[in-house]
């Protein structure tokens, strides 16, 4: 049987007042307001100790804000800007030299569409909110402008420039730059050498 954690991983229903998950997001909190609020080494202590992973150099520039945490993966010379939200309800990849200009939003989860379908019943008659998750991942070389959301399930090429104010729902094929709403492709790029 899987664990809630799991079904959250796998994209499945879950329910997110589930111990273990209550206890990941306490956690998550506590760092974030650490890396919000603390300097020098405290800071890059809680950042260390966030994230899933994280390469070389990585910036963070202002109030960040996510979840879990434990979610994220983040490559080399990865500049995260203020104001940047990752609702890492799932995993949140993001590759080497990876710019996200401020007021960027990262959402892996979603609802049914179905308005009957969003909340569940438990054995004892609660209801709970259903939600389903999808990873998000970014490639290499990726520079995504201010005030853009990225929804769960979307994949990112190498050498993308995503424009100010775009809303990313499908995948965005790499040497490519996107925009508007729904973000489609504006023009071609060289790829890189």
């Amino acid at each position: 049987m899987m664990t809630e954690h799991e079904k959250l991983l796998a994209g499945q229903d879950y329910d997110y007042r589930d111990p273990e998950l209550q206890g990941i997001l306490a956690r998550g909190r506590k760092l974030v307001t650490a890396i919000n609020t603390a300097t020098g080494t405290q800071r890059d202590a809680a950042i260390q100790a966030f994230f899933g992973q994280t390469g070389e150099r990585l910036t963070i520039n202002g109030t960040f804000s996510a979840l879990y945490g434990q979610h994220i993966t983040v490559g080399d010379d990865v500049f995260i800007n203020g104001n940047c939200t990752f609702q890492d309800s799932n995993k949140i990849t993001l590759g080497n030299r990876v710019i996200i200009a401020p007021d960027t939003k990262f959402y892996c989860g979603a609802h049914d569409l179905d308005a009957t379908q969003r909340f569940g019943v438990r054995p004892d008659g609660s209801r709970y909110l259903i939600t389903y998750t999808k990873p998000i991942t970014v490639g290499d070389d990726v520079w995504i402008g201010g005030n853009v959301t990225i929804i769960g399930g979307v994949h990112i090429g190498n050498n993308v420039v995503v424009g100010a104010g775009a809303v990313v729902t499908k995948d965005v094929p790499a040497n490519t730059v996107v925009g508007g709403v729904p973000a489609r492709v504006i023009k071609a790029l060289a790829p890189l050498a």
